[in-house]
């Protein structure tokens, strides 16, 4: 029984050390994905034993120059990192742009919102007319694709039409098939919301 449970324990510190950004000391908050009651609303329970490890919430050591408080976006990889300080990062797994939605750039947070109104813009109501149905806004609730936060990017030329938000589809962290923004577990969404100001930059890698 010793055995088996080092074993376990092995598997996953491996799996963790393999994940990407180094990962040694890295903390994991496997245990935050159950059923939340938020504003009236109830989140359900995420599997997230079906959501590879390296995807789940975790603190992990992180070089970078960016200041604490900023947010990094690393595409590829289908990770995010808040920026704590002193080497260490609150580090996400996220969904990201099919090709051709892809978001490069840097940007800030400019909006911050609970339980959003989604309203799909004109261009994919094109590709998707019947989305025509919400070109007045999607109410908010536990379909609504913008989830229970959104944090809307702007650059110096306005809203890039970008978001930061949570999403019903867990199975669709780690792969790129959203339509520009990027999305997080609902839990996720909810925890990097509070930790980030209005202001904040968002520095995509």
């Amino acid at each position: 029984m010793r055995m088996k449970s080092f074993a376990i324990v092995a598997a996953l510190a491996l799996s963790t050390a393999i994940s990407g950004c180094s990962t040694i000391g890295s903390r994991l908050f496997s245990n935050n994905y159950g059923a939340v009651n938020d504003a009236g609303y109830q989140l359900p329970r995420i599997p997230i034993e079906k959501v590879p490890l390296k995807y789940h919430r975790q603190e992990v050591n992180y070089d970078t120059s960016e200041k604490p408080g900023t947010i990094v976006v690393d595409t590829q990889n289908k990770f995010l990192y808040f920026v704590e300080g002193d080497g260490r990062a609150i580090r996400y797994g996220i969904g990201v742009g099919r090709e051709g939605f892809e978001w490069h750039g840097t940007a800030h947070i400019a909006l911050k919102r609970e339980w959003p109104t989604w309203t799909p813009p004109r261009q994919m109501i094109q590709r998707q007319p019947e989305l025509a149905k919400f070109a007045g806004g999607m109410e908010p609730g536990l379909k609504n694709p913008l989830g229970a936060r959104a944090m809307y990017l702007f650059n110096r030329g306005g809203d890039m039409g970008y978001r930061l938000h949570g999403s019903p589809e867990w199975n669709s962290i780690g792969k790129a098939m959203s339509s520009g923004c990027i999305r997080l577990m609902n839990q996720d969404i909810i925890d990097l919301y509070d930790r980030t100001s209005v202001g904040a930059k968002v520095n995509e890698m």
